[in-house]
């Protein structure tokens, strides 16, 4: 189970086709001038592929919301190499040193499905520490467009069907799901919000464990096969970095189950990190305003 790895920095950013008629997509939203500056909150060990993987989330972020001032920044990247790595202290730094005296210089969003507590707390020490004044977000789910995510990785390992509507099977298409978070049981609460979602999708029962809480795992996998589930599979409520990839292979051995890619940069990622920022500051669609306004 890997996760795909984004463009390389430098890359154009991506514009999304617009669609005809009444169910053509809603116009990209716009960032007011001297918007805060997005800072996107990575966490996990500072690594290449967790630059890429950020670095495409923020494209897809930068393609939602044009003008858009974004940064990555490393929640433990404070004792790497900073230019390749830049830490989270250090970045609320830089643009507090860009933007003195604004009342918000910066939103940070975090790069979690679901809430992480230790990693919550590093990024509140982080915005306590530094000079900036900051808007911490909440975390990216719960949300349907995650369910979406999480189905679209079990399709792509060939353990759901694309969508139920298709009437062709897949043979190795899982009966039961346990939907693998990080955070311990109030992530694992948090996630089966999701993995109600995932259920109606899926038509298949779903059920949430935390990878860092002992025996989780295997006891969701036990309390599937006791309900009559046969096949199982495992389906990462993660973006990516949070963890090392060989945890979500243990995991998978320990349920005796095949598993599906963590989420990495699926487009509602980066939608959603966009929806936290845009709430954070206030920006609506012009649709949404002139609708509230009639």
């Amino acid at each position: 189970m890997s996760t795909a790895p984004g463009p390389a920095s430098g890359l154009p950013v991506r514009t999304p086709r617009q669609q005809p008629g009444r169910h053509r997509r809603p116009e990209a939203l716009t960032a007011p001038e001297g918007a805060p500056v997005l800072v996107l909150a990575v966490p996990g060990a500072p690594t290449a592929a967790a630059l890429s993987l950020a670095e495409e989330v923020v494209s897809i972020a930068r393609s939602e919301l044009s003008g858009l001032d974004p940064r990555i920044a490393f929640v433990d990247g404070e004792d790497v190499d900073q230019d390749e790595f830049p830490g989270l202290r250090g970045v609320l730094d830089q643009v507090a040193a860009e933007r003195p005296g604004e009342d918000t210089s910066a939103v940070v969003v975090p790069l979690l499905a679901g809430p992480e507590a230790s990693v919550l707390r590093r990024i509140r020490q982080a915005i306590a520490d530094s000079k900036a004044q900051v808007e911490l977000t909440d975390v990216l789910g719960p949300h349907p467009l995650l369910a979406e995510a999480v189905h679209v990785r079990l399709a792509e390992a060939g353990l759901a069907r694309a969508d139920r509507a298709r009437l062709f099977t897949v043979a190795t298409a899982a009966d039961g799901i346990i939907l693998a978070t990080v955070g311990g049981e109030e992530a694992a609460q948090a996630a089966g919000v999701t993995g109600l979602l995932l259920a109606a999708r899926l038509a298949v029962p779903v059920l949430a464990a935390a990878l860092d809480e002992d025996g989780a795992i295997a006891h969701a996998a036990e309390e599937l096969r006791s309900s009559g589930s046969a096949t199982l599979a495992l389906a990462p409520y993660l973006i990516g970095p949070e963890i090392a990839p060989q945890l979500l292979h243990t995991a998978a051995a320990e349920a005796g189950c095949s598993g599906a890619d963590a989420l990495g940069p699926y487009p509602a990622v980066g939608k959603l990190v966009v929806t936290q920022y845009a709430a954070a500051v206030g920006i609506v669609r012009e649709e949404t305003s002139r609708a509230q306004a009639q």
